[in-house]
């Protein structure tokens, strides 16, 4: 942690902390179809763009609400918190946007190939994919939020 960290920033670092744990533990270890270490008999992997997501679209109604939900939607909002909570800690995320996105990226990328490894749900290049754009919408409500903050306080406090 920064030496002179505001109270935003201890606070995004307790919140960075359990929001982690929460994600680890939903990867690997909530009680969800096909979740758990070592669950699968043989590796699953995806490594072409966009075939999962097309699939999600376009048979949505044999797959079900649920199922294109929990894909599509679960893979961008469960990673938008990691995107706005990196812009609270990380100065240098704050300072330099792709910043941001390579470290979700590099979360993602981490979180898939433990998957892969230990067969661990299925590796899948959308997921990446899906996550990024999660972690980069969660970076750009960051950016929102400030600008609403900076805003607010200048209406506040005008110079004189």
């Amino acid at each position: 942690m920064a030496k002179h960290s505001t109270r935003n920033q201890r606070l995004g670092w307790v919140l960075f902390v359990l929001y982690l744990g929460a994600l680890f533990y939903l990867m690997f270890f909530a009680d969800m179809a096909e979740r758990g270490l070592g669950v699968k008999e043989n590796y699953t992997y995806n490594l072409k763009p966009f075939v999962e997501i097309r699939r999600y679209l376009f048979c949505a109604s044999q797959i079900g609400f649920r199922g294109v939900f929990l894909n599509l939607y679960g893979n961008i909002l469960g990673f938008m918190p990691f995107g706005f909570i990196l812009g609270v800690i990380s100065s240098r995320c704050r300072k330099y946007w792709y910043d941001a996105v390579i470290c979700t990226y590099l979360l993602s990328y981490s979180i898939e190939m433990i998957q892969l490894f230990f067969r661990a749900g299925s590796c899948d290049v959308d997921d990446l994919i899906l996550n990024t754009l999660g972690g980069t919408l969660g970076y750009i409500a960051f950016h929102i939020v400030q600008h609403e903050r900076i805003r607010r306080y200048f209406l506040k406090h005008p110079k004189q």
